[in-house]
């Protein structure tokens, strides 16, 4: 009697320990998940900060470019794509799209210098700059915590327990080829610098006319 009550006590004692064993790695399972969701957030947020830069950034360049409808075409495509999107996986793929759009779309802008002199057009450009330094970041971190939480699925003991809670490996934030040389949105050239050249002196008008030269 008194061995078979020292046995239910060691049993039960290893039932909460493995069950506590099993809490605590599905907690552990949780807030990870939960930090790598935080992440994606940030990369999201700047991403869609991005998008309605660009629909602005477009209608302002189509009143000096307006035959460059390629281009804008890629644009929108690339917009309504971002826009569309529902996981992850899409919204990547998407942002990728809008990489290579952005980047024909700001050759398009280095054939219209007279943009420059457009106060609107340079607060957009310089708004873009400070939303691509951010994506990056948000992303590099995006990507390590991916990192963190792939090595915690996978690992021994906490393999056991994500598989039999469902916990996949999550995908990263892979850059595209077609960005590996990003073009530059902050273009140094694109603001007018200070005390640069004074625009040309407008031709006189029908009729007037043209000052006696000087004397001899």
């Amino acid at each position: 009697m008194k061995a078979g009550l020292i046995g239910l006590v060691v049993v039960v004692v290893l039932l909460l320990g493995l069950g506590g064993c099993v809490a605590g790695g599905y907690n552990k399972l949780v807030a990870g998940k939960n930090d790598l969701e935080n992440k994606w957030n940030q990369v999201n947020n700047q991403l869609q900060r991005r998008n309605d830069l660009i629909g602005n950034l477009v209608e302002t360049v189509k009143g000096a470019a307006g035959q460059e409808q390629a281009v804008f075409g890629e644009i929108a495509n690339a917009r309504a794509a971002m826009a569309g999107a529902k996981t992850p996986a899409q919204t990547i793929a998407a942002a990728q799209g809008m990489d290579g759009a952005i980047g024909r779309l700001l050759v398009v802008i280095e054939n219209y210098p007279q943009l420059k002199s457009q106060e609107a057009f340079r607060q957009l450009m310089d708004e873009l700059a400070g939303t691509e330094n951010r994506l990056a970041t948000e992303r590099m971190r995006y990507n390590d915590t991916v990192q963190g939480y792939n090595n915690l699925v996978m690992q021994f003991p906490m393999n056991l327990f994500a598989g039999a809670f469902h916990f996949a490996k999550a995908e990263g934030y892979p850059i595209a080829e077609t960005a590996k040389n990003p073009p530059k949105v902050d273009f140094s050239g694109i603001n007018p610098p200070a005390g640069g050249t004074a625009p040309a002196t407008p031709a006189p008008a029908a009729g007037t006319p043209e000052p006696a030269p000087a004397g001899h």
